[in-house]
């Protein structure tokens, strides 16, 4: 038996496999990328029995002003800039008003680290969406935003998340991650914290009853082993914690951002298979500890995320209504997808569609 077939028997017997494993499976070309495609499809049925997932959200980016100079981001911009912006809270209480008469079940909070900023406005966010439906679940602020929080409030991480919680605080997103290996994130977001910061946080909220996703940013000057790192650094989380909701892989977006223009750092995109790859391998590779994994319809456009949906993906994304980070980067697929419009996409793909809630309670069948 090829080692390739031995990998993948391993994968069907819910054996978990290695990273140097994993890192084989992500090379695969020809008829053995087709047999990574079978199983990963496969483990998805058992665990799904078909079923593709979305959510009806909205994203309220509260403002662009970042002092962070992260060269993947073509979002953030200095308090001087004429396009910079900052909402207020009467502003972000609209938006959630928005989101409640479009029937959200979920708002999800995030914006650049403006220094402008204290803790209490953080606070009154929360407040705000609870004002305006208790029912509306709150998905806020990166590991990046609360470390910012824990300096400015110049406390601790776990003081910070347990103000957050008991001011609505409901999960977080796992962003801020990019690449969870040093070498890659001290060349694309020097400014950012470090990995063990990262997972300091996350393992910090998970410990307090607050969930979160978990993502990878993807496609840029990282190579292949980088990536099973990151996907290690994960598994190894949630077999602590078990506090990741998702796995959310994002193809770096390349159109505006410096990193694309640094000569120095040659990108290594990624282009169709080895997209797939990854979705499949992180299907495999995350067999036993996180159950969902997450296709970006914004990123990689609904037709590529319609066929990411048979390579072990079982989840569409959310409706987003307003989505300005990826549009900034040079992405053209747009802002918003209905959720009748995700519907038929997940049926063309012989999946049944699924209305969820954050934390994957499923709502309604379709």
């Amino acid at each position: 038996m090829s080692e390739v077939k031995k990998i993948l028997r391993k994968a069907e017997d819910s054996v978990e496999i290695s990273p140097e494993e994993a890192l084989i499976l992500l090379k695969l070309t020809g008829k053995n990328f087709i047999a990574l495609q079978k199983v990963a499809d496969q483990i998805c049925f058992e665990k799904k029995n078909n079923l593709v997932t979305f959510v009806i959200n909205r994203n309220i980016n509260f403002t662009n002003i970042c002092y962070q100079g992260c060269k993947f981001c073509s979002f953030s911009v200095s308090n001087k800039n004429k396009e910079s912006f900052l909402k207020t809270i009467d502003e972000i209480r609209e938006d959630v008003v928005e989101a409640k008469n479009a029937e959200c079940s979920e708002v999800c909070i995030q914006g650049g680290i403006n220094p402008e900023l204290d803790f209490d406005y953080y606070i009154q966010i929360l407040k705000t969406v609870k004002e305006v439906d208790l029912d509306i679940h709150t998905h806020a602020f990166s590991p990046q935003e609360v470390f910012h929080m824990a300096k400015i409030y110049e406390t601790t991480i776990n003081n910070v998340l347990k103000d957050l919680k008991n001011a609505g605080l409901d999960s977080m997103p796992g962003t801020a991650a990019e690449i969870l290996v040093d070498g890659i994130r001290k060349v694309i977001c020097p400014n950012k914290i470090t990995t063990s910061q990262w997972i300091d946080v996350i393992k910090s909220a998970h410990k307090l009853g607050i969930p979160t996703t978990s993502t990878m940013m993807y496609g840029h000057i990282e190579e292949l082993q980088d990536r099973i790192e990151h996907l290690e650094v994960l598994r190894n989380i949630q077999k602590e914690t078990s506090g990741f909701t998702e796995f959310v892989p994002l193809p770096f977006v390349s159109e505006n951002p410096l990193l694309s223009k640094l000569t120095e750092f040659p990108l290594k995109p990624s282009y169709g298979m080895a997209d797939l790859k990854l979705f499949a391998v992180a299907r495999i590779f995350f067999n036993n500890n996180i159950n969902n994994i997450q296709c970006s319809w914004v990123k990689l456009g609904p037709k590529f995320a319609q066929v990411s949906l048979n390579y072990g993906v079982n989840d569409f994304s959310g409706t987003l209504m307003e989505e300005n980070i990826t549009k900034t980067a040079g992405g053209g697929f747009g802002e918003y997808l209905a959720p009748d419009e995700m519907i038929t996409i997940i049926k063309a793909a012989g999946k049944r569609p699924v209305q969820r809630d954050t934390l994957y309670k499923l709502l309604k069948f379709y």
